[in-house]
């Protein structure tokens, strides 16, 4: 009786386990649906962006040449000055004095020289007493040069047309060579200070173009690049550079922090592109899965820079490779992979 009880039951569960191991080679078949990609090449446009700071085309700070009391002083602040303009005076009376000085020796000198070469020519002096008047007239000639030169760096003058800054001294204020008496800069012309990683010190070279992004200005000002530090810095490993904007008369302001854009790659170099989800990060680099005659094949290669959510293939696959570009989680080596869609990189919003 137990027998004809337990028979039944065994011959279900010997149905029910054949039934799976037939259902098992069944999933097996099942494919993957994913959308895919065909490569091509593409340019890849790597541009890196680094700090600077706006300048201007020229820039100096005014100290007098000596030391003095100021007298004068003609400082228009924050305003426009020609090259030569008169800024400020130190006292200089005394040089003056001096001068006037010795132009009255020198009018005696020359009548005394002029006086002993008529009495030379007539053999009525000596050579040596014509030539020690002579060298009189020429020596205080020589003082007169000296003497100017004393009273004119008691002055002070704009050594360029420019904008004059802040004064920092008042009239009868005494002044040494170490004091800033006022700042003068021409800002017409602008230009920007920047510096790059050691990296990419051979993407960039003089007369290269960037691009300029300042805080005051929502405007992406175009630059130049006119000199480049022809060392490296030992301790940033960075190198500095310099260009010129392009456009005059700019409302920026020298000083201001800005944004240097820097395109980095070579214009005739290109490569394959991928989204950056169809990528497999793992233990021995990057992996992506290619689709060869409908299963899947993971491949490893190496991936260069990035834009936005694109990154560079560099090597691993070859023009016209398929890639898998979602849904790859759910795929293993060799598993059956069916196209949903075929998309290229303008479809997915892909631009250089």
């Amino acid at each position: 009786m137990r027998f004809l009880l337990i028979y039944p039951i065994f011959c279900s569960l010997f149905i029910l386990s054949c039934r799976k191991k037939q259902e098992i080679p069944a999933q097996k078949n099942v494919s993957v649906s994913v959308d895919a990609m065909v490569l091509q090449s593409e340019s890849f446009l790597n541009t890196i962006e680094v700090s600077g700071n706006i300048i201007a085309n020229e820039y100096v700070q005014l100290k007098p040449e000596t030391a003095g009391r100021i007298t004068s002083l003609n400082i228009p602040e924050g305003s426009m000055v020609q090259k030569g303009t008169l800024l400020a005076t130190l006292f200089n009376d005394d040089l003056h004095a001096q001068l006037e000085k010795i132009n009255a020796q020198v009018i005696i000198a020359q009548q005394s020289e002029q006086r002993l070469k008529t009495l030379f020519d007539k053999n009525g002096v000596s050579r040596q007493e014509y030539d020690n008047a002579l060298n009189t007239v020429q020596s205080l000639s020589a003082d007169i040069n000296v003497v100017k030169a004393q009273i004119q760096k008691t002055k002070i003058t704009a050594p360029f047309t420019g904008i004059v800054g802040l004064r920092n001294v008042s009239v009868g204020a005494y002044v040494s060579p170490n004091d800033v008496i006022t700042t003068i800069q021409e800002t017409g012309q602008l230009k920007v200070d920047f510096v790059i990683p050691e990296s990419y010190a051979g993407a960039i070279k003089k007369n290269s173009e960037v691009e300029v992004k300042a805080d005051a200005s929502d405007k992406i000002f175009a630059a130049t690049v006119i000199a480049i530090e022809p060392q490296i810095n030992t301790t940033t490993r960075n190198m500095k550079v310099r260009a010129i904007l392009k456009e005059k008369n700019l409302s920026l302001q020298p000083g201001a922090f800005a944004k240097v854009l820097i395109n980095t790659t070579d214009k005739n170099n290109t490569s394959f592109v991928v989204p950056s989800n169809a990528i497999i990060p793992d233990s021995r680099g990057s992996t992506i899965v290619l689709i060869k005659n409908g299963k899947a094949k993971f491949q490893l290669v190496e991936t260069g820079s990035r834009k936005n959510t694109w990154v560079q293939i560099t090597s691993g696959v070859e023009k016209n490779d398929t890639v898998a570009i979602n849904g790859i989680l759910y795929l293993k080596p060799d598993a059956a992979v069916q196209i949903k869609e075929m998309k290229t990189p303008a479809e997915l919003g892909y631009q250089n």
